[in-house]
């Protein structure tokens, strides 16, 4: 077997006319390219050069090989720039907020599954703080999250909703709009332990005379919902979780709110802002404006 390297060589020495400039052209020294030929004329089992003090003469059976070597040079070095010049899909790295929806993530995956376009995105979640190190660090382009006021990111607020109980549809409350918190008095209570809003929540509720047990502290949105829908406790949560079973009457004077939209890394140019991938993110999120209980942020 023939290694290409020998063939440079071949070519390299017709081509400059002697092996000193030769083994130059190829970056090699002459001792390495003389072994290299003197190797090839070993397996073909012919001296290809007739070697002389001012040039080297091709012997007839190089005569015979250069037409080859060349040709197969020739794909060499066109399948090099194929694989060189194939643009690799583009990566899009997006923090996804913990107390963003699933539903929401889940239609987003499959609306990129229908456009096809070749780009990959890389979901990455966490907390508000964990997202903004990411991005400040560069390995995050864009996260769904929070957009604050204060915001040291290129941002674009896209939803704004505030939060609201979640309790089981059998609770003795359920068919209540407004609930005030004092009422919720011995009420076992679901912790949502990444809300972003847990320190005023718990605040909210100390106030009012309310220090109720703790039956479940969850990371799990859906897992919340699921211990709410079952009965096992009430808790807090952003307008926008919905499941059967589940109602979500308003807490009388609690008044937060919270922007979400896209915040890019300060690496992120327009071009990558207009991708598809980020374009349908934020027109899918844009578009649960139109739901009853959000709104667009003013």
């Amino acid at each position: 077997m023939i290694d290409r390297y020998l063939l440079r060589y071949f070519l390299a020495v017709i081509d400059q006319g002697n092996f000193s400039k030769a083994a130059s052209s190829c970056n090699v020294s002459q001792p390495t390219l003389s072994a290299g030929i003197a190797k090839l004329e070993t397996l073909l089992g012919r001296p290809l050069f007739i070697r002389s003090n001012r040039r080297v003469e091709l012997t007839p059976a190089a005569v015979h090989l250069a037409g080859h070597a060349r040709r197969i040079e020739a794909e060499f070095s066109a399948a090099e720039r194929a694989v060189q010049e194939e643009t690799a899909p583009a990566t899009l790295r997006l923090g996804v907020l913990a107390s963003i929806p699933g539903a929401w993530i889940e239609a987003y995956a499959a609306g990129l599954r229908e456009a096809g376009g070749g780009e990959r995105v890389e979901f990455v979640e966490g907390r508000e703080r964990e997202l903004t190190e990411r991005l400040a660090r560069g390995s995050l382009d864009v996260a769904l999250t929070i957009v604050r006021d204060d915001v040291r990111f290129p941002a674009e607020r896209l939803l704004r909703e505030g939060y609201s109980l979640a309790m089981s549809a059998s609770h003795r409350f359920a068919d209540r709009d407004l609930i005030d918190g004092a009422e919720l008095a011995g009420e076992p209570m679901i912790v949502r332990r990444h809300c972003e809003l847990l320190p005023d929540t718990s605040r909210h509720f100390t106030a009012r005379g309310v220090r109720p047990f703790f039956p479940a502290r969850v990371t799990s949105d859906d897992r919340a919902l699921r211990l709410v829908g079952a009965g096992l406790g009430v808790t807090v949560m952003p307008d926008s979780f919905r499941a059967p079973g589940v109602v979500r009457p308003r807490l009388a004077d609690f008044h937060y709110v919270r922007d979400l939209g896209l915040l890019f890394g300060g690496h992120v140019d327009a071009a990558m802002r207009d991708r598809p991938s980020v374009r349908l993110l934020a027109a899918q999120v844009e578009s649960r404006s139109e739901e009853p209980f959000l709104r667009r942020p003013v």
